[in-house]
């Protein structure tokens, strides 16, 4: 198998993003994610080496990945990060890497990441309210957070900052607008997302979402919004702007306005009564082109967020497995990826690893 080989699965998607978690700890714990007490962390030597992870990088560069994001767990706790991503920066084939942080860490941090090659930013905060935020994270960290927000904003070359918000039916109402507010006021594109379920204790319940649907109506009657084209084809959210031109919303519907807008399925009863369900397409598409794969802290390659499957490899890399090796076991993983994950089936259940431990 050839390095070169390109990432398509069976389905005619390209592969050209590859999400890289470089830890599973994080220093929150959001009421959605994990449970108050924490998680059992994976021990030092279970993680990917900086050396290890530039390799699978390099292999992936020469599939044609070009884009990176670096998740954790929260990836500023791992030690030395700017290092780690000027080597990758430094990878032959890649144009952009990102990361997706609780920006609790980011004000020391952002001035040697953006130097080591950092190019965009997702900060996470879902409420402007100390009180609300300690409640959702668990921790007092509200004013760190905006306080690395304000850091990145002095390099302009993260503009716009991307700052991710999930919302929680119940809890985060009174949140939305001022975030939607954050919009407005700031170099910002803020992006509501609806809770998944991905929470380690398993407490998550479609009751628990805020819809997207329901988020535009409460920021509607405040400021009107008119649709966006989309970044790209891949894009995980919908765009929205303020209809006076002061700023850009996005909106990730995983739940409520589900992925697979291609889908043209028919089901037949097992008893052969011949009913037939059809799923029809959807208005916020994301699966049909989706171009993103995962690599866990732990060398774990993933197809997708909800996939109850991993590829192992960690394993062939540490037991001494060529580049050439590596890549047709990815390109083999990657050609069983299905076609969405399903969520829109009422009895839709996961039970894979949590989002600590997959990397957003």
């Amino acid at each position: 198998m050839s390095t070169s080989t390109p990432l398509q699965d069976g389905f005619g998607r390209v592969h050209r993003s590859l999400r890289v978690s470089v830890t599973d700890r994080c220093n929150l714990r959001c009421r959605y994610c994990m449970p108050a007490e924490g998680m059992a962390w994976l021990g030092r030597e279970e993680l990917l080496t900086d050396d290890e992870l530039e390799r699978v990088v390099r292999v992936f560069a020469r599939m044609g990945v070009t884009e990176l994001r670096i998740t954790g767990g929260e990836p500023l706790v791992r030690p030395g990060l700017p290092g780690l991503i000027g080597r990758l920066r430094r990878v032959e084939g890649i144009r952009e890497i990102a990361m997706t942080t609780n920006g609790v860490l980011i004000a020391g941090a952002i001035d040697a990441l953006v130097d080591a090659g950092l190019d965009r930013v997702n900060v996470s905060i879902d409420s402007l309210d100390p009180e609300r935020f300690a409640a959702i994270t668990r921790r007092d960290d509200l004013a760190r957070v905006l306080e690395g927000l304000a850091a990145c904003e002095r390099h302009a070359s993260l503009r716009p900052i991307k700052v991710n918000a999930v919302a929680l039916r119940g809890v985060s109402e009174p949140d939305v607008l001022p975030l939607a507010e954050l919009a407005r006021e700031r170099p910002y594109v803020v992006r509501f997302i609806e809770v998944m379920p991905l929470d380690a204790p398993r407490e998550w319940t479609r009751q628990a979402v805020l819809s997207s649907g329901e988020l535009r109506a409460m920021i509607g009657a405040r400021w009107p919004l008119e649709p966006m084209d989309p970044e790209r084809a891949s894009a995980t959210g919908t765009r929205w702007r303020f209809a006076d031109g002061a700023g850009e919303l996005q909106f990730i519907s995983s739940v409520t306005e589900p992925f697979c807008a291609s889908c043209d399925r028919l089901r037949l009863t097992a008893d052969g009564a011949g009913e037939l369900q059809f799923i029809s397409s959807v208005t916020e598409p994301f699966c049909a082109s989706c171009d993103r794969l995962r690599l866990t802290a732990d060398g774990q390659l993933r197809t997708c967020l909800f996939a109850e499957w991993e590829t192992d490899l960690r394993g062939p890399l540490r037991e001494g497995a060529s580049d050439e090796r590596l890549a047709a076991i990815a390109l083999d993983a990657v050609s069983r990826k299905g076609a969405g994950h399903g969520m829109a089936d009422p009895a839709w259940t996961y039970t894979g690893r949590p989002m600590s431990m997959i990397g957003g």
